[in-house]
């Protein structure tokens, strides 16, 4: 846990083996929870929406990706033998998977698309498995590279949905919701200060959301009968034992994907250490 000293700069003042009062856990948790929910929603939400999947495989993929998310993060933390960082480390849907994931729903549904992410996880765990060698090949310019062409993967389907509206709704409506949302980021993030960056993306989807229901975007008649306690109404898709073509014109894809996901992940899980000590350390590239 970071605090700040206007004339030192950033200093620690619990490090990932001290114990601080319950209080603070509290609300720290609950600040990362917030924080990292709306991505962990929203992507799932998106890769659904532009696949024209149903409202249960929505649900229950949502339901899923809150699930694991959160067994993967608390598993980070708590790091059980050889599993997990020890440090607070949040985990959730990578941003990367958007443009294969549509492509997989569409061309298989919902099975094809469990297969082709259960056979890309087998990557990251060669890759950790050969960490040293990796570590060689994958250059901060490598990595810096991937991270920035990945948004580029997106943007073909964040801009086809824009011009998908409700009924009665003006043709509009879809682009301004989207340019409030981008402004209210973009300025909290290159005006505000470094706390108030941080909740940046969920200011800048609450204002977008606000502009949206005031344009007729959403239908609250849905959003008031929805339960607030519940299981999905979807499930499990199972796998295909016999893919076909589809799945291999779109393995490449996800394996490509998933070494992005590895790199992120790795490059997380050493940026982590070197801000949770209060005296520089090696990293550990044993808990990466």
């Amino acid at each position: 846990m970071n605090t700040s000293d206007p004339k030192r700069g950033p200093t620690i003042r619990y490090e990932p083996d001290e114990n601080p009062p319950a209080g603070i856990v509290l609300g720290c948790g609950v600040q990362l929870v917030v924080l990292g929910l709306a991505s962990i929603v929203l992507i799932p939400t998106i890769v659904i929406r532009a696949a024209g999947g149903s409202d249960a495989y929505l649900s229950w993929a949502v339901f899923c990706a809150v699930a694991v998310s959160g067994v993967s993060t608390a598993l980070q933390a708590a790091r059980l033998g050889r599993v997990g960082a020890g440090y607070v480390l949040t985990m959730g849907p990578a941003g990367a998977f958007i443009g294969v994931s549509v492509g997989a729903l569409s061309e298989g549904g919902p099975a094809l698309l469990a297969t082709l992410v259960v056979a890309s996880s087998l990557v990251p765990i060669v890759i950790s498995w050969r960490l040293a060698l990796f570590r060689r090949l994958l250059t901060p310019t490598i990595v810096g590279t991937v991270n920035m062409l990945v948004p580029a993967t997106v943007l073909p389907v964040v801009f086809g949905r824009l011009t998908e509206v409700p009924p009665g709704a003006a043709a509009l409506s879809a682009p301004l919701a989207a340019v409030a949302t981008i402004a209210v980021i973009s300025g909290i993030s290159l005006k505000g200060g470094a706390t108030l960056r941080l909740w940046a993306p969920l200011v800048g989807v609450v204002a977008g959301s606000v502009v949206a229901g005031l344009l007729g975007l959403y239908d609250p008649d849905r959003v008031a009968g929805a339960p607030w306690i519940g299981l999905p109404p979807g499930a499990w898709p199972g796998v295909e034992l016999d893919p076909g073509p589809a799945f291999a014109a779109l393995l490449p894809a996800f394996v490509f994907v998933a070494v992005i996901g590895a790199i992120q992940t790795i490059t997380g899980a050493v940026a982590i250490q070197r801000v949770s000590w209060r005296r520089p350390r090696a990293v550990d590239y044993r808990a990466v």
